[in-house]
């Protein structure tokens, strides 16, 4: 039976079924990991991981067997690819399967920032209505909408936000043949929108890349961010924050997860979310069998599934 390292845990069912199908060893649960490693690493095959656990150059080469790194997450940015690719090991992801529950959840923030929902939410639980009316909101349909990255969860955010009449710019690395316009220089495309939303890879490539100046470009609009926190310069963005030189701000990630900077927790205009963009029933099972699937197919010596590399 193929040997698997296994650095999070995954989906509970299709947990189940890869402990039913493999011999898994649980390295999250190692009181001690680098001994674990060294236990079990002349017979692991393949290393199952998530997006955010990743999977570091220095596990990579602990084991000498390693052919296949499947990923239960879209995000690679977190896995040394690099070292995968020295050692012709294959890495596999879980795309498209949960593209529309983080379009969804983006067009959810929009709309809870813009309207205040979270914020409306306890001032009717602390009894505040009783005394006064909430204050006014602001409006999401016919805003201006910019998004920095169009790839598939940039796309259905875009096909999403046509239907409350927006209107939809875009940056990226490169211009695509697409029905909304693309701005190049993302400090442009700060400056003239109402909404900014973070859709692109995480990795050292767009680290940092929505910096302060991007976000006082931004000034009173809104950032929303379903990408990776490490997009943003964060410590830029809770000063702006705190000092209200930003309008506002929803977010699912964050640089530290799960820790959040608590400067933000007082701030009405902030909406908080602990990275569940794609925390549905539906997606995690779809994730799941992809990573199965995978599986499968490498012990099978199929073409991979949703082969990264």
């Amino acid at each position: 039976m193929t040997d698997i390292l296994q650095v999070a845990a995954i989906y509970g069912p299709s947990q189940a079924r890869l402990e039913a199908d493999y011999t898994v060893h649980r390295l999250w649960q190692a009181p001690d990991r680098d001994a674990f490693v060294r236990d079990v690493a002349p017979r692991v095959e393949v290393l199952v991981t998530t997006g955010g656990a990743g999977a570091s150059r220095a596990l990579i080469e602990q084991l000498p067997r390693l052919r296949l790194i499947a990923c239960f997450g879209v995000g690679v940015d977190a896995i040394d690819l690099a070292a995968a690719r020295e050692r012709s090991v294959a890495v596999t992801n879980t795309p498209d399967v949960l593209t529309d529950d983080v379009a969804d959840l983006a067009i959810g923030l929009m709309l809870a920032a813009l309207r205040g929902i979270a914020t409306a939410d306890r001032y009717v639980r602390a009894g505040l209505w009783l005394r006064a009316n909430m204050p006014l909101q602001t409006r999401m349909s016919g805003k201006r909408l910019g998004i920095v990255g169009m790839g598939r969860i940039g796309q259905a955010i875009a096909r999403r936000a046509s239907a409350f009449d927006m209107s939809i710019t875009w940056n990226g690395p490169r211009p695509k043949d697409l029905p909304w316009r693309y701005e190049p220089d993302l400090l442009a495309l700060a400056r003239s929108v109402d909404v900014l939303v973070a859709a692109c890879p995480g990795g050292a490539t767009t680290r940092g890349l929505i910096s302060r100046a991007v976000l006082e470009a931004l000034g009173p609009g809104v950032f929303v961010n379903i990408a990776r926190g490490s997009v943003v310069d964060e410590a830029a963005l809770v000063d702006l924050l705190v000092t209200q030189r930003l309008g506002g701000a929803a977010l699912d990630v964050f640089a530290d997860e799960p820790r959040v900077p608590e400067a933000l927790f007082a701030l009405d205009h902030v909406v908080l979310q602990p990275h569940q963009a794609s925390a549905t029933r539906e997606t995690r099972a779809a994730m799941g069998q992809l990573v199965l699937d995978n599986i499968a197919a490498h012990v099978a010596g199929r073409p991979l599934v949703t082969p990264v590399n």
